[in-house]
């Protein structure tokens, strides 16, 4: 592009109809670069999002509340990251960190035990 504009600039003088035309060729040619780019984001996001779903839909015990996640609200996102942080700081600040946890264990206030 930039190459074109270099070398019909002296075959036009410079007017400001050949500025025009090329500010305008320029636009649009970013315009359709952009739009490719953006198109080529969202396919490879896609692919992403379904390679992570069946990994939760084959992890035994992981939570199929993840999957399709980023189909819900704002606020909905906002809420499962919020019982994630406190799922994770229960685990660190537990007696033991490695310890298998679940989501579910966030909407009790006190961990179930067997027999209780």
């Amino acid at each position: 592009m930039t190459v074109a504009w270099l070398i019909s600039g002296p075959f036009f003088r410079y007017s400001d109809t050949w500025q025009l035309v090329m500010n305008t060729i320029s636009s649009i040619v970013t315009f359709l670069m952009v739009f490719l780019i953006q198109r080529s984001q969202n396919k490879d996001t896609m692919a992403m999002h379904l390679k992570l779903n069946e990994i939760i839909a084959a992890v035994q015990g992981a939570s199929n509340r993840l999957i399709n996640v980023e189909n819900l609200s704002e606020d909905e996102v906002r809420k499962l990251h919020e019982r994630y942080e406190k799922l994770a700081n229960r685990a660190e600040n537990g007696p033991d960190p490695t310890k298998p946890a679940s989501i579910e264990q966030t909407l009790d206030p006190q961990p179930r035990t067997k027999g209780k």
